[in-house]
């Protein structure tokens, strides 16, 4: 049997994959932070390892921002508050 995909399916199907996860968390360089509270953070919050939670706050540190992590809002929503709880400044975009 040979299976013939609807492609106005998959088409659908890929848009409402990349709206659900077109939302990032963003995280902002501040003068206040330690490198080491930062990468903590990010480990803790956002399940990161720790080279990418490394990697991350070099990004911040010398870009100015660094996006932390991606997907749906309602699972980043409490992501980013964590993160202001924490005391760093991050948006969801």
């Amino acid at each position: 049997m040979i299976f013939e995909a609807n492609p106005e399916v998959l088409e659908k199907v890929d848009v409402e994959t990349k709206l659900e996860n077109d939302n990032q968390i963003v995280l902002f360089n501040d003068d206040v932070n330690t490198f080491d509270h930062v990468i903590n953070t990010l480990i803790k919050v956002c399940q990161h390892d720790a080279i990418q939670a490394e990697q991350c706050a070099m990004l911040v540190h010398y870009k100015g921002k660094c996006t932390v992590k991606t997907g749906p809002y309602k699972e980043l929503e409490s992501r980013c508050t964590a993160l202001l709880d924490a005391g760093l400044s991050a948006e969801i975009h």
